[in-house]
C-alpha cells in the first residue's frame, strides 16, 4: 500500500512523491530452541530455529519479520524476558538458525525443542500519546495498536524511527494512555486513513516518481485525468490461475498506428475457456485462420475471427464473426502434449510433439493425430518417456535433412534421435545433447546444454587447399564413431550357420561384434536355461596391399577383403566351449543360431586428416547354410 504525499504537474508528466505504507506483522513469530540453555547465568544465550519464511536478511541482527531487539520472549504464555541488543545473525550456510541473548538473565533452563513465541512490546514506561516500542520496527500510519497487558487501544498517527544497531522507534497515537515497560502490543492492518498521508512527513529523494501525464508522453497531447491510480496493494489477493482459459487484448495495427494491446476490457467477452478436465494449456500455434491449442490431455483447434453455425444435420457452416476465438473443436484421440511444449516442432502442415503420459511421439497433420513412435520404436519410447528421471524433452525440425529431431534428456544421460518422413521411421541416434535447437533457412543450429555458443550442423569446412578439415559425427568439438546395428534373419524358423559377413559401401567399415541367438545345450535340460550366445571375432576394415609383403601378411588377417567393389570376410567362431561339445570355437566354421545381430562401425578419429569423411553403407548380408549339428 502507498500514499501520495505531494503532486507536481508539468506539461507531459506528473511528479509524485509516494510513501510506502507497510504495516508491522500482526502475527506472532514462533521459533524452536535448537540448543540447551542451562539458565541462571549472565547474558544467557539461546539458539533459535526459525522457519525459512521468517528469515529476513539485511535487518539488524539478522532477525526475521516481527522479531528483533526488544521483543518479549514468551514461554507457555508467560513472558520470561526480552531480546536485548546482543543478537548474532545466523550463518549464511545455515540461515534458519539465529542466536539471541535474553534480558533479564534466565532463571529456568531451556531445553531443545522448547517452543517460544515473540511479540512486540513497550520499550519504556510512558504516559501520553507517545508510545516507545521495540527498535527497528516498521509501523504503518493508520494501524490500530492494542496494549494486551493494560487493555487500551489507539490509532497510530505518526511514526518516528531510526534504523541501526541502536535504533529507536516511537509512535504517536490519537489518545493519551499510560503504558509500562514490557507491556505486550498487537497491531492490526492499516484500517484508519484519517492521518494518511499527513503522517508521512519528510522529503526523501527516493520517494519521488515520474508518470506520464499525456498520451504517449507527447507535448500538448491529450492530458490524462488525475484519477484512480493502482497504488493500493490488495491485502487479500483474489488472483486466480485459470490454466485452461485464454484471454486476449485489444487490437494492434501497425499500419494505422492503433495499439490496444494493453487493454483488457471487462465489458467485452474476451475469454475462452476449454474443458478443465484436460488440464492446463501448454502451447498455442496459429495456422492460417485456425488456432491450435495443446493441453496436457487434449489437442484442439479454434477458429480465428469467425465462428461455426451448425445446420439441422449437424454440419458446421463457417461464417465471419466479430468473435476473436470462435468454436473450439477437439482432434480425435485422447492425446495431449503433457508438460513438454518444447518438444513441439512444425514443418509445412505437419506438427510433431510428445505425450509423455501416454509414452508416445505424435504427428498432427491433415489426417489427424498419428502415433509415429509406433513405427518400430514403441518399446524404446515406452521405456524412455516413462522414466521418471527424464527432466527435459526438446524437439525441432532439421531443415537440412528434413528430419524431426527429438532429444530426451536426464541429468546425465540423453537420447537424441531423428525421424524421417520419407521412410516413415526413426533412422539414427545422434551424439549431442542440445539445450535448444532451431532451423534457419536451409541450416540447422543448436546450443549445447552447457555451452553458450550456437553451433551449425552439417557444415563441412575446407582448408586453403580445398581439403575437408572436419569429421562427420562431430558435435560441439567432440568426434564420435558412426555405427549401424542390424539383425540378420533369413529363413527365421531355420537353425543355421552364419558363415560370412558382406557389405556394400565405403572402404573403412569394421565389424565390431557378431552375436547369434541363444541355442540350448544338447545335454542340459532346457528348464535350467543354461543357453549361450554364439559370437564371432571382430573383423577389421579393408586393407589394400601395395607390396608383396603386404599381400603375404594380409592373406590370413581377419579383415574385410574386396571383390568386385564388395567387401566380405569369413566369420571366425569365438564361442566358449559348452558341455557335450566335441568341436567348438575356431575349430568349427561359422556361427550357429536362429538369427544374428551384428554391429558395423566407422571410427571417425582414424584415417586421413579430418576423418574418413562421407562413407555410405548400402547393404549388409551373410552367407548361411542349414545347421547340421
Amino acid at each position: 500500500m502507498a500514499a501520495t504525499l505531494e503532486l507536481k504537474f508539468y506539461n507531459t508528466f506528473w511528479l509524485k512523491r509516494i510513501k510506502s505504507m507497510q504495516p508491522i506483522h500482526s502475527t506472532t513469530t514462533t521459533g524452536i530452541v535448537a540448543a540447551n540453555v542451562a539458565g541462571g547465568g549472565t547474558q544467557d544465550q539461546f539458539v533459535l530455529k526459525l522457519p525459512n519464511a521468517n528469515i529476513q536478511t539485511g535487518t539488524p541482527y539478522g532477525a526475521g519479520p516481527g522479531l528483533g531487539d526488544g521483543d518479549a520472549v514468551i514461554k507457555n504464555g508467560v513472558a520470561i524476558g526480552h531480546i536485548n541488543g546482543a543478537v548474532m545473525g545466523g550463518s549464511p550456510s545455515v540461515p534458519a538458525l539465529e542466536t539471541f541473548r535474553i534480558t533479564p538473565n534466565l532463571v529456568d533452563a531451556l531445553s531443545i525443542g522448547t517452543v517460544l513465541t515473540f511479540k512486540a512490546s513497550v520499550s519504556a514506561s510512558s504516559t501520553g500519546t507517545t508510545l516507545p516500542i521495540d527498535p527497528n520496527k516498521k509501523v504503518g500510519i493508520g494501524q490500530i495498536v492494542t496494549n494486551d497487558t493494560s487493555a487500551f487501544s489507539g490509532i497510530v498517527k505518526t511514526v518516528n524511527y531510526t534504523i541501526g544497531a541502536n535504533g529507536t522507534t516511537s509512535v504517536t497515537i490519537d489518545s493519551s494512555q499510560t503504558s509500562t515497560i514490557g507491556d505486550l502490543l498487537s497491531f492490526s492492518d492499516i484500517e484508519d486513513f484519517t492521518y494518511v498521508p499527513a503522517g508521512y512527513a519528510g522529503s526523501v529523494v527516493d520517494d519521488w516518481y515520474i508518470e506520464e501525464a499525456r498520451i504517449r508522453g507527447g507535448y500538448n497531447n491529450t492530458s490524462i485525468d488525475l484519477g484512480v491510480r493502482a497504488y493500493i496493494v490488495e491485502d487479500n489477493p483474489r488472483q486466480q490461475h485459470r490454466l485452461s482459459s485464454m484471454i486476449y487484448s485489444g487490437i494492434y495495427n501497425s499500419r494505422t498506428g492503433i495499439n490496444n494491446s494493453n487493454q483488457f476490457s471487462i465489458g467485452e467477452d474476451i475469454t475462452k475457456t476449454l474443458d478443465p478436465i484436460n488440464a492446463s494449456i501448454q502451447k498455442l500455434y496459429a495456422e492460417d485462420t485456425n488456432l491450435i491449442i495443446f493441453q496436457e490431455e487434449k489437442v484442439s483447434r479454434a477458429l480465428i475471427d469467425k465462428d461455426a453455425i451448425y445446420s439441422a444435420e449437424g454440419v458446421p457452416l463457417t461464417t465471419a464473426s466479430n468473435v476473436v476465438i470462435g468454436q473450439v473443436v477437439p482432434y480425435a484421440g485422447q492425446y495431449g502434449i503433457s508438460k513438454d511444449p518444447r518438444s513441439f516442432a512444425v514443418y509445412g502442415y505437419r506438427k510433431y510433439f510428445t505425450d509423455r503420459k501416454r509414452n508416445c511421439v505424435l504427428r498432427l497433420s491433415k489426417d489427424g493425430i498419428t502415433e509415429i513412435s509406433s513405427y518400430g520404436m514403441h518399446d524404446f519410447f515406452r521405456d524412455e518417456l516413462s522414466n521418471s528421471n527424464v527432466n527435459k524433452i526438446i524437439g525441432a525440425w532439421d531443415m537440412h535433412t528434413k528430419n524431426y529431431i527429438l532429444s530426451i534428456q536426464q541429468s546425465s544421460e540423453y537420447k537424441t534421435i531423428a525421424f524421417d518422413e520419407s521412410v516413415l521411421g526413426w533412422t539414427s541416434f545422434l551424439n549431442f545433447k542440445p539445450g535448444a535447437m532451431l532451423s534457419s533457412g536451409a541450416s540447422f543450429f543448436s546450443i549445447g546444454l552447457n555451452d553458450s555458443r550456437i553451433w551449425k550442423h552439417h557444415e563441412l569446412n575446407t582448408s586453403a587447399a580445398g581439403a575437408f578439415t572436419n569429421q562427420y559425427a562431430n558435435f560441439y568439438n567432440a568426434t564420435f564413431e558412426s555405427s549401424v546395428t542390424l539383425v540378420l534373419n533369413a529363413n527365421p524358423s531355420l537353425v543355421k550357420n552364419f558363415k560370412t559377413i558382406e557389405y556394400e559401401g565405403g572402404t573403412e567399415w569394421e565389424m565390431s561384434s557378431f552375436k547369434a541367438s541363444r541355442v540350448y545345450s544338447a545335454i542340459t535340460p532346457i528348464t535350467i536355461n543354461t543357453s549361450v550366445a554364439a559370437i564371432a571375432l571382430p573383423v577389421l576394415k579393408y586393407f589394400q596391399p601395395i607390396t608383396l609383403e603386404n599381400l603375404e601378411n594380409n592373406v590370413f588377417a581377419n579383415n574385410f577383403k574386396r571383390k568386385e567393389n564388395k567387401y566380405f570376410a569369413n566369420l571366425i567362431n569365438n564361442t566358449d566351449p559348452q558341455n557335450g561339445e566335441i568341436l567348438s570355437g575356431q575349430d568349427i566354421s561359422g556361427v550357429k543360431g536362429f538369427f544374428a545381430e551384428t554391429k558395423l562401425k566407422l571410427d571417425n578419429n582414424k584415417g586421413k586428416t579430418g576423418g574418413y569423411g562421407k562413407k555410405e553403407l548400402f547393404a549388409v548380408s551373410s552367407n548361411i547354410s542349414e545347421s547340421s549339428y
